[in-house]
């Protein structure tokens, strides 16, 4: 399998230009969801190989104040997975805790505010 990167930037009107320089391939597509499969013939005739060992990955062209706003967002969403991955081990924690001194899992989902099947599901 060999992988070629396509961009994919925003034409006039309602059309993404699709380019894999690798190739030389150029294309349009109205979808980006279907830029990877308008480009994969070209590239396949292109390099020389067969469509079912091209792999395709399409790289979206922003615009300059939207790559910066959609860098933030990724930023911050990566931010919040990890928050909520310290707030997990720290409720495990809690439960685990909470259980070794003889709390009931009904209690400890209302001390969570969460129900007890959430707190069974923690504590496993």
């Amino acid at each position: 399998m060999t992988t070629f990167t396509v961009t994919a930037e925003r034409g006039t009107g309602p059309v993404w230009v699709l380019e894999c320089p690798e190739v030389g391939a150029v294309s349009q597509t109205r979808r980006l969801g279907n830029a990877a499969d308008e480009m994969r013939e070209a590239i396949s005739y292109l390099s020389g190989l067969d469509p079912s060992e091209v792999d395709i990955v399409v790289e979206p062209v922003l615009p300059g104040e939207v790559s910066e706003l959609k860098a933030r967002a990724d930023s911050l969403r990566q931010q919040a997975d990890e928050a909520n991955e310290h707030a997990a081990r720290a409720n495990r924690a809690v439960v685990s805790r909470l259980k070794q001194d003889g709390y009931s899992l009904r209690d400890i989902g209302i001390i969570l505010g969460v129900s007890h099947q959430r707190v069974a599901a923690l504590a496993a």
